[in-house]
């Protein structure tokens, strides 16, 4: 019996070039997936901005059309809602934008490393769980200041270019980000307020403001004569075509605040648009200091007269009842009452007796 002897062919080993080749094509299509996921995050963050802004500018030019104005700060003239739904708007665009620039980075981490370590999401699962439970507890500030930030929005309380009071800081809101507010005050310092730690929002950006003055005035003052005087120079200022614009409302004299030995308190009030209260109470302030030296009157230490407490809290008038005139009010006259009186019958004739002369 012949036996065949069947030669098998070996594959030559691979030279080192081919070796160095294959890496480098390996590694240049790792390369290439990286650089693609990066532009199609690049690409997706641009088209989701892009509608982001159009949806932001269409609403902002619906509301300028509808105000016929070229401006958003010409829109102070317009109704309230008008302005409200600009900045409200512009606030929820940039809070959106946020979103898509984290949400983009993070799906785009993750796809590089599961295509550079395919096996490195499926290994990690078990540490990334202990590390999220881990962190859970120390994420429960950043959540609070993300949900807390989205409400502020979402529901009016806060918009950029309000001038409000956090608690925390006063001043002009700049920015209004997913977990922190930017306040600007009026020094100029900037304060990065977190959402979560917001208690309280003082907006006086929104509908109207009140400009509250307490004249402080000699013992012994004709109290009705100042009050005539002070309405007619705040009458005077109303009708001023400079500062009418900015009067929203009749002025009033709220009259006797405060009375003491030192001196007396009248309290004069005007209602103006919201940006335009500091300027408005500037303003009065220097008219109702010339009405008094007109007056020849003597105005005593202010720091004897500061109302403190519940004066000093310039209570709003809208809580207290209206003035009425009195209204005279016509009855019927009452109706009469019978009078009881005595039944009288009347006197007969006497009889004369028959057979008489």
């Amino acid at each position: 019996m012949n036996s065949v002897l069947l030669e098998t062919a070996v594959a030559p080993a691979p030279s080192l070039w081919e070796q160095i080749l294959a890496v480098a094509v390996d590694i240049g299509w790792l390369i290439l997936g990286v650089f693609g996921i990066l532009v199609g995050a690049l690409l997706l963050s641009w088209v989701l901005k892009l509608v982001i802004r159009r949806v932001v500018g269409r609403i902002v030019n619906g509301a300028k059309n509808k105000a016929n104005v070229d401006d958003t700060q010409a829109l102070d003239r317009s109704p309230l809602a008008a302005v409200r739904l600009v900045q409200r708007t512009r606030t929820l665009g940039s809070i959106l934008q946020n979103i898509v620039n984290v949400t983009i980075v993070v799906v785009a981490l993750m796809l590089i490393v599961n295509l550079l370590a395919p096996n490195a999401l499926g290994s990690l699962t078990l540490l990334t769980a202990a590390v999220g439970a881990g962190l859970g507890f120390g994420a429960q500030n950043i959540v609070k200041d993300v949900l807390n930030g989205i409400f502020i929005v979402a529901e009016d309380q806060v918009g950029i270019g309000d001038v409000v009071d956090l608690g925390l800081a006063t001043g002009i809101v700049e920015y209004v980000s997913v977990r922190v507010t930017n306040v600007r005050d009026v020094n100029g310092t900037l304060w990065y307020v977190r959402n979560g730690e917001i208690l309280r929002i003082g907006n006086m950006s929104m509908g109207w403001s009140r400009v509250i003055v307490d004249l402080a005035l000699p013992v012994g003052t004709d109290i009705g004569e100042v009050e005539n005087t002070m309405m007619e120079t705040m009458k005077d200022l109303a009708k001023d075509p400079k500062w009418r614009s900015r009067i929203i409302d009749k002025p009033e004299v709220w009259g006797l605040e405060s009375v003491s030995g030192d001196g007396l308190v009248i309290r004069l009030v005007m209602k103006t648009r919201a940006n335009a209260k500091d300027d408005v109470a500037r303003e009065l302030r220097m008219r109702v200091l010339n009405s008094v030296d007109e007056m020849g009157l003597t105005l005593p230490q202010l720091n004897s007269i500061t109302l403190s407490g519940l004066e000093g809290a310039q209570r709003v008038r809208g809580a207290n009842p209206p003035k009425t005139k009195p209204t005279t009010v016509t009855q019927p006259p009452p109706p009469e009452r019978p009078v009881w009186r005595p039944k009288r019958t009347p006197k007969q004739a006497p009889e004369t007796p028959q057979g008489s002369a």
